[in-house]
This record gives C-alpha cells, sequence and structure tokens, in this order.
C-alpha cells in the first residue's frame, strides 16, 4: 500500500516506522535483517531505505599522476527494497536522488520500482558529493528536488519521457518530501524555505517526512508555517535518540540543526557513552510522547543502522 494509504487507515492512531541505510558494498545483507528484525514487533507499515549517491577517490600512480575514480560504497535501493519487502512482507520506500542520475535512468528505477510493486518512494535533491561541496546536477539531470517529483508525478499520469512510445501504463505512486523544521541550510530565510516546500507539494508530494529535530517547538511552528502557506498534506516528525556523547557535534555539523540547551548539558555531563544513550532515549520518548498527544499521524525514526536505541522507545510507545 501507499504511503497514503497506511495513515488514512490509521483513522488517528500514530503509526511507527523507521528509516534504515543499505549494507556496505561487499556486506552481507544479513546485518540489515539483524537490524530490523527487532522493530518489527511495533508493525511498522513501511521502512525507508536510504540512497548513497558515489563519492571520488583520487589514486596515485607510480608515474606520479592522479587518477580521479568513481566509486559506490552502498549498493542502490531497489534490490535492498525488494528483499526487505520479500523477507518482512512489509512496504518499503525506497528514497530517490537527483545526484548521480539522468532523467532516463531516474523513469527506469522508477519502472523497476513498480514492477516489484513498491507504490511509494521519497524524493529527495540529495547531498552534494564530499569532495565537491556544491551540488552538481547530472547532464540531463535533475537539480531540484521539485522536479524529480514531477517526473514521478509524470508517470503516475502515463507521461514516460519517449512521447512516441505507445501502450503505456500509469504508475501509482506516493511521493514523499523532505521538510526542514530548523530551515535547509541553504535556503536564504525560512519563508523562502516554507515557500519551496509549497512548490514540491504542488507538484505532486504526497507527504512530507522532516529533517530530525531535537525541540518539538521548532516542529510545532514548522507545522503551522505550513498550514498558512497552503501545504495540506500529512506531515511526518522525522526523530533519533542520541546514543553518543560525539553526536553532540557531529549531528548538528552533519544535520545543520540545534540541541536544546537542557539536552546538551546533560549529555555533557555523562561520563560514558552508555549514560548518554539513556538520557537520549529518555528525551526522544518525552519527544514522541508530546509529538503524539498532538496527533502527528506517525513518528518515523533514523536507525543509522542501529536499532536498539529506537526498540527501546517503541516498547515504551507501541
Amino acid at each position: 500500500m501507499r504511503v497514503t494509504d497506511h495513515l488514512a487507515q490509521a483513522k488517528g492512531k500514530t503509526l511507527f516506522s523507521f528509516e534504515v541505510l543499505p549494507p556496505k558494498k561487499g556486506e552481507n545483507i544479513h546485518t540489515l535483517f539483524s537490524n530490523i528484525e527487532p522493530l518489527m514487533e511495533f508493525k511498522p507499515p513501511f521502512i525507508d531505505v536510504t540512497y548513497h549517491r558515489e563519492e571520488y577517490v583520487y589514486r596515485h600512480h607510480p608515474n606520479g599522476l592522479l587518477e580521479k575514480k568513481t566509486v559506490r560504497r552502498r549498493p542502490g535501493t531497489v534490490g535492498i527494497c525488494a528483499a526487505i519487502k520479500n523477507r518482512f512482507d512489509v512496504d518499503t520506500v525506497p528514497h530517490l536522488i537527483c545526484g548521480g542520475f539522468t532523467k532516463e535512468e531516474t523513469e527506469n528505477a522508477l519502472i523497476d520500482l513498480h514492477f516489484l510493486g513498491i507504490d511509494s518512494v521519497l524524493a529527495l535533491r540529495g547531498d552534494p558529493i564530499k569532495s565537491e561541496g556544491v551540488f552538481k546536477a547530472e547532464p540531463d539531470g535533475h537539480a531540484y528536488a521539485c522536479d524529480l517529483i514531477g517526473q514521478v508525478a509524470n508517470l503516475n499520469k502515463g507521461e514516460y519521457l519517449d512521447e512516441e512510445q505507445d501502450d503505456t501504463w500509469a504508475t501509482n505512486f506516493c511521493i514523499g518530501t523532505a521538510g526542514y523544521p530548523e530551515k535547509h541550510f541553504e535556503a536564504p530565510n525560512y519563508a523562502s524555505d516554507i515557500r519551496y516546500l509549497k512548490h514540491k507539494v504542488d507538484r505532486g508530494a504526497d507527504y512530507i517526512v522532516t529533517q530530525m529535530f531535537f525541540d518539538n517547538e521548532e516542529f510545532f511552528k514548522f507545522e503551522q508555517k505550513c498550514r498558512d502557506a497552503g501545504i495540506t498534506v500529512p506531515i511526518i516528525p522525522g526523530l533519533k535518540p542520541l546514543t553518543t556523547k560525539s553526536q553532540l557535534t557531529m549531528l548538528p555539523r552533519a544535520f545543520f540543526l540545534n540541541l536544546p540547551e537542557p539536552l546538551v548539558e546533560a549529555i555533557s555531563q555523562c561520563r560514558d557513552n552508555e549514560a548518554a544513550r539513556t538520557i537520549g532515549i529518555e528525551w526522544c520518548l518525552n519527544q514522541s510522547r508530546e509529538l503524539m498527544a498532538h496527533g502527528v499521524p506517525c513518528l518515523h525514526y533514523y536507525s543509522m543502522g542501529k536499532s536498539e536505541s529506537i526498540r527501546r522507545v517503541a516498547a515504551e510507545l507501541f
């Protein structure tokens, strides 16, 4: 089923979902399965699967020349989603990104997903390659998430890139997009970020899932701004329990977010990561309870490859 179908069938009950990382190239998929299995008792209606684009590495040759080589650290999401769907009988939501894909490659991936019975996608621009710093679209690729959303929406109307193609079938993808309670770091201001989000919804996005945040007031303000702008689609908050002391600096640097001072102070005083994990789980539990009382349609947890802390949160709530 589509994500929005799951939300509608819940009839106001807050659902549980989470996001997983594809295993690194060369790893066994059973490592991924072992992180999913502890969370299945909480009956997630869907599981997100991230996509990590290629990177560039430079290799030195004996003659002194440098070779620029493209590498992919993790496999693509199509096969991973199919494996999860087959193993756990749960809907999957693969992430589609602009970076590294032409429009034709995007269409081919969507056709593969459609054949597999995968009905939802999360459409994102994606991050720039680390060595470049600035996002660059592929030749004949999309530079913005709204255009990627538009391509998926066109396929839902039976409009393929080859306009002369006969006997085309319309797909029925549910399209998710990302929202940023604390503003996307590239947006010049908060108002422009909301306008751009509204544009993505107007192009065809059916629901929004947010970047992780640690202050619910930021989410409540974001949600109200969206509603004031005429955005009516479901908004799913994204959460993550802190698990290590180093995440106090790593998460703000990687995701451009703020951590509330009471949380920072509590984690800073922890003697080790086990104590920090306990604080992080309790903070996430309090966030989750307040959001559930607020009536959010789903709580979406970022696992970052590890499920134990999320299992401990879910055990108290679901």
